[in-house]
């Protein structure tokens, strides 16, 4: 069964016209929402954003541009928003995907050598 599910599957915008997506997940596990975006001109997938528990979090190219919000891990859902279609580039495909957050990088201690 799919433990991911995006809505709408589906959609046909204009200039100027706004954007909400939806993205649910069913793993007790999960308390991670990332969003994808992969346009025609270059097919690599890029990181717009994710939620981790309610806190999001927007990559710097695409500030400004896209909002995310929601909360992962107690209502498994989580939101796209573009406040305006304003790019070609806006024209690409949207992919949700849901994880478990990675915890804990401790910092290694640094020292400085006397010459």
């Amino acid at each position: 069964t799919d433990k991911v599910h995006q809505t709408p599957t589906a959609i046909l915008k204009g200039p100027e016209d706004k954007v909400n997506l939806t993205c649910s997940h069913t793993d007790q596990r999960y308390d991670r929402i990332l969003w994808y975006q992969q346009s025609a001109q270059n097919t690599a997938l890029k990181l717009i954003g994710y939620v981790r528990f309610t806190s999001p979090t927007v990559e710097d190219s695409f500030k400004g541009r896209f909002d995310v919000s929601g909360d992962a891990a107690a209502n498994k859902m989580a939101y796209l928003h573009f406040p305006k279609v304003t790019e070609a580039e806006d024209s690409a495909v949207y992919f949700c995907a849901a994880s478990e957050a990675q915890c804990c990088t401790i910092p290694s201690l640094l020292y400085k050598n006397p010459l």
